[in-house]
């Protein structure tokens, strides 16, 4: 560990090729971090995590491959920040085994995030242990690598909160070993969907993918919700409430005055400010789209960047255990 630098583990679950969303919610958020000089980056996929909500998934390789691409295409540099899976590094799944003796079945159900999903999903008594106890695992993902900072959105601020206890109660039992990690919110409020309805979200197919083409991206930015009130052309509109006036703020900003004169005036039409929107994504996206037409040519690489992350992984999350067990006392001869 470089000691002028802090450590960050950051991750998503593999589900295929990302959205804006995911772009402004934490994408975004780790490209700046690793240009950082405060910061040293180390990118998780997941893989484990999927299991717990979708069990009998056959798609996490080839949605891994496809995320992989994504976060290439949007400036993770694999040489600076490696990149690799958590099923290839088995100390996660030790760390998580020694974690599960340092916390309480009643903490877990107290996790708010949690709650949401029980009642979201309508698990009631049908929940795994796998599950429930994710957020120890994910203390694991975090620790092995000594994670100091955490960058998230404010619905995982109680899953950091279990990490920092647990790591709390192992040095006091054992010594100073591990580090509380700090939380990073994310930067920018989340993307909401083009249905007006909720967050940006591939599941409910209300989001615009990094990888589609300017004609794919026109076509979704057509359909999206916009001002209830704003009926026709020359209606005044109120752009605050408007999903694609989110979107020029994000992605357009050098005009955002100008829409949102035109858009309060009624001088400006919502077909009109659709297509300049989406002329303004599609221009924002183009570096991505290239970047990733070459992986998508160049397979091997996106392989050997995989397996190199991995081995490099591997070597930081041994040095843990190795601390871990020696002050456990655990395998002494």
């Amino acid at each position: 560990m470089n000691q002028n630098r802090k450590r960050i583990l950051s991750g998503m679950r593999p589900t295929g090729r990302l959205h804006l969303g995911n772009y402004v919610g934490a994408l975004e958020n780790w490209v700046q971090m690793q240009e950082s000089a405060a910061y040293e980056n180390f990118h998780l996929i997941a893989d484990y995590h999927v299991l717990t909500t979708d069990l009998g998934t056959a798609e996490i390789y080839a949605n891994t491959i496809d995320m992989i691409i994504d976060w290439l295409g949007a400036g993770i540099r694999p040489e600076v920040s490696p990149i690799f899976r958590q099923s290839q590094i088995k100390e996660h799944a030790e760390l998580f085994l020694i974690f599960s003796m340092f916390i309480t079945k009643e903490r877990l159900e107290r996790n708010p995030t949690l709650k949401d999903q029980v009642r979201d999903l309508n698990l009631g008594e049908t929940i795994g242990y796998g599950h429930l106890g994710y957020p120890v695992l994910q203390a694991a993902d975090i620790l092995v690598y000594r994670g100091e900072v955490v960058p998230v959105g404010e619905d995982q601020l109680p899953h950091v909160e279990i990490t920092r206890e647990i790591a709390r109660k192992f040095n006091a039992t054992y010594g100073p070993v591990l580090p509380e990690p700090e939380v990073r919110l994310t930067s920018f409020a989340r993307l909401t969907g083009l249905d007006g309805q909720a967050q940006m979200s591939k599941s409910r197919g209300n989001g615009i993918l990094l990888s589609e083409s300017p004609q794919e991206i026109t076509a979704k930015m057509r359909k999206a919700v916009t001002d209830p009130q704003k009926i026709r052309r020359g209606d005044p509109g109120r752009p605050d409430i408007c999903t694609v006036f989110m979107h020029h703020r994000k992605f357009n900003p050098s005009e955002e005055a100008e829409i949102r004169a035109g858009c309060e005036s009624g001088q400006l039409g919502c077909v009109d400010c659709k297509l300049r929107c989406a002329t303004h994504i599609a221009d924002f996206l183009a570096p991505m789209r290239e970047k990733r037409a070459h992986y998508e040519a160049h397979m091997d690489e996106v392989k050997d960047i995989l397996h190199d992350g991995e081995k490099r992984a591997r070597v930081e999350a041994q040095k843990t255990m190795a601390e871990v067990r020696r002050a456990m006392k655990l395998g002494e001869i």
